[in-house]
């Protein structure tokens, strides 16, 4: 057995691997943290293999070797496995096999049956602990793609490749066939790349039959077969394991179920032109990272609490800069405004009601006549855009704008794009992995949008949507997509805030989509065009824990949903649910409401509504100091305002069971209420010295126990830390 430690730090090569042609180079990066790199002989694929040298390292900033470290490493006399070992000597990360062939690599590590594993970024699968789950990480809308895990024993994984990764791929599958004859139609309203529009959209069912030769818990990956999905819905043997429907999905759905050995009948009822594959593979104590475009297995490992490892993971990707106070407050959007009239009507009202806001924005098509993203507002309904954001800031209101990476190749900006052969082939996406094409966009943005006055950007579709990478070239053909799949997010938000910091601006971006190291651009993420029923409310909180566990502090989603019933002003299901969405908002990152064909001001869902969500914008208010002090942890300290209960918790097996709670910087534990008509909820309270009082009544509790307390239509339960309770402000 090999070992290094810090004072033996570099590269370790074991007869056994270099026997095998591979190579294990260790390079100690941070006081509690490791890059491990495994490397062959074998010759890489032409098609892989082009461009892979030339690839920048955008995903750290951070290169230099340190000279001391509290991690000791320990390489197996195969050369293959590989242990990880805290300060104290102990095993916290167990290296099983390194494989790379044909362009694809290969890591699995140990997972035992008690172990949680959180982060991986936003997933629609409503799963918090995503051990044994299988996931195809991707960047679609609603979906955000970020390979870095936290364990609850004492370490984190940040998985290094810009491409496609399988989360443990099921080496299994099934294909399922369309049932013959006419399915149901329904008509939908849908956003698109080309505005809104109308589709008419055919139900069919699929079936197949699955044989299982050993009775266990099975990881499912359901592939619908086309870039976005309409529906998942899988059901095993008459019982139903995925349902979910939403007018935008992930092109894949996960679940974990146990199954029986034998046969087994599968049906799902999906739309006309999906063609189904289930991929199935049995629970292992092992976690693996694939990756099929690469040149290594290639990933870093940081020891310690998740606090100490987000904190070494920014360390090396990039600290976040401090996040504007006057973007903590409440940001209103709706899909949309149509005029600096209607603009500043709101923004009066909002004053006239009492209501506090500190941001109002603007979403897409402000372009008007001059076609998709032409960086010039019309001016028909916008004649003077920078007197509209001076009027804002007279009030004490910020304006944010929706700008988009994608621009219309008839519009002036679009035809200079398009002469330079600046866009990515085939769309009407830039091309920012070609830093001239980076370059041109940012001229564009800075000469005709920042003088406008214009507080923060809406990045939106930063996917690229509809997956428009695959199967491309990018930067004037050097490189296929596929090696650089999931990192478009990263460099367009690079492009916005390096500008932006050179032009003497304070950044602030919102964006769909993003990749590990993002969170140095000071850049905030939200879910993307979600449902609004409870499902999609429930695993909405599951994926913003899953961004916070992966390293990115800065997340919100649209309150209320973004797809919202055409009845919505008097649907009385509806309101509860909205209300729901906004009183958690309360206790998020950011706070902010948005809805498609939506007017969605308070006074637009009746006097209860209003006066609800009036208290939930003052309440906002008053936590403002306790947000901005975390903010500034963030930007110092490396540290995490929504806390999956891993963070302090990670000693307690109940806290870590519950998929919805979450501790909303140090003191206040948040408990949203995800179903209709309650007057009771029940909270797990965790071990926790002083235990905990009820942040609105005073009463106290002790920790490690489930309560139930009464609850109304106005607030959720929220319990603050008795040692801090004079720290806040307790009703």
């Amino acid at each position: 057995m090999c070992s290094l430690s810090a004072q033996a730090a570099g590269t370790v090569r074991s007869d056994a691997s270099m026997a095998a042609g591979g190579r294990l180079t260790v390079k100690m990066v941070a006081k509690n943290a490791v890059r491990v790199q495994y490397t062959n002989s074998e010759a890489v694929p032409k098609s892989i293999a082009e461009g892979l040298d030339e690839l920048p390292d955008w995903l750290y900033v951070k290169h230099d070797e340190v000279k001391k470290s509290d991690v000791k490493v320990s390489i197996g006399a195969d050369g293959q496995s590989l242990r990880v070992l805290d300060k104290r000597g102990n095993t916290v990360f167990t290296a099983l096999r390194h494989q790379l062939h044909d362009g694809t690599a290969t890591l699995s590590f140990a997972s035992p049956a008690d172990e949680c594993l959180f982060g991986l970024g936003q997933f629609q699968d409503g799963f918090s602990n995503v051990r044994g789950l299988s996931r195809r990480l991707t960047q679609v809308n609603t979906q955000i793609s970020l390979p870095m895990l936290i364990s609850s024993k004492g370490y984190g994984i940040l998985w290094n490749n810009y491409g496609l990764t399988d989360f443990n791929p099921c080496n299994r599958s099934v294909s399922l066939v369309k049932r013959s004859g006419a399915g149901e139609s329904e008509v939908v309203n849908v956003t698109s790349t080309t505005g809104g529009r109308r589709e008419v959209r055919e139900r069919h069912i699929f079936e197949a039959t699955l044989d299982i030769a050993e009775a266990g818990d099975y990881a499912l990956l359901l592939d619908v077969g086309q870039k976005m999905a309409r529906r998942h819905n899988l059901v095993i043997d008459g019982q139903t394991v995925i349902n979910m429907q939403n007018l935008w999905l992930p092109p894949t759905a996960s679940q974990i179920v146990h199954l029986e050995a034998g046969r087994h009948t599968l049906t799902a009822e999906l739309t006309r032109d999906d063609r189904p594959v289930l991929y199935y593979d049995r629970v292992k104590d092992e976690t693996t990272f694939r990756s099929p475009v690469a040149k290594a297995v290639d990933y870093t490992v940081f020891v310690g609490t998740p606090d100490e490892i987000i904190a070494a993971y920014r360390e090396l990707t990039g600290p976040c800069p401090l996040m504007p106070d006057w973007a903590l407050g409440y940001i209103h959007c709706r899909e949309r405004f149509h005029s600096s009239q209607e603009i500043l009507e709101t923004a009066n009202r909002f004053q006239q009601e009492k209501l506090p806001v500190s941001m109002l924005v603007q979403d897409w098509q402000w372009w008007g006549k001059y076609g998709w993203n032409a960086m010039r507002f019309d001016e028909d309904r916008y004649p003077d855009p920078k007197l509209l954001t001076d009027s804002l800031h007279k009030m004490g209101i910020k304006l944010m704008l929706s700008v988009w990476s994608k621009i219309d190749k008839n519009s002036e900006v679009g035809r200079e794009m398009l002469a330079a052969d600046y866009y990515i082939p085939g769309t009407d996406w830039i091309d920012f992995f070609n830093p001239a094409a980076a370059a041109a966009y940012w001229r564009n943005f800075n000469q005709r949008l920042v003088p406008l006055g214009i507080d923060a950007w809406w990045q939106d579709a930063t996917e690229p949507e509809n997956d428009d990478l695959a199967g491309r070239r990018v930067n004037a053909g050097r490189w296929s997509g596929e090696l650089v799949r999931n990192v478009y997010p990263l460099l367009v938000n690079k492009t916005v805030y390096e500008g932006l910091v050179a032009a003497g601006r304070e950044p602030m971006i919102l964006t769909r989509s993003g990749f590990p190291g993002i969170q140095r651009y000071g850049s905030a993420l939200w879910s993307g065009d979600v449902g609004n029923d409870w499902e999609t409310f429930r695993r909405q909180i599951v994926a913003g824990l899953g961004v916070q566990a992966a390293g990115v502090p800065w997340w919100t989603y649209d309150a209320g949903g973004f797809f919202r019933p055409g009845n919505q002003y008097n649907d009385a299901a509806y309101i509860e649910r909205m209300l729901r969405w906004i009183e958690t908002s309360v206790f998020l990152p950011l706070m902010r409401v948005h809805g498609y064909m939506s007017n969605t001001e308070p006074w637009n869902y009746g006097a209860e509504a209003q006066q609800i969500i009036a208290g939930c914008l003052r309440e906002r208010e008053n936590l403002r100091p306790y947000i901005e002090k975390c903010a500034e942890r963030i930007a110092k300290e490396g540290y995490t305002l929504m806390r999956p209960l891993v963070f302090d918790f990670a000693d307690d097996p109940e806290a870590l069971r519950q998929s919805y709670e979450y501790m909303f910087g140090p003191s206040l534990l948040v408990s949203p209420i995800t179903e209709p008509g309650v007057t009771e909820w029940k909270t797990y309270l965790p071990r926790c010295k002083g235990g905990w009082d009820d942040y609105y009544t005073g009463r106290h509790y002790e920790g490690g126990q489930t309560v139930t307390t009464a609850v109304d239509k106005s607030r959720i339960p929220v319990f603050v830390r008795h040692s801090a309770r004079k720290e806040l402000k307790t009703k």
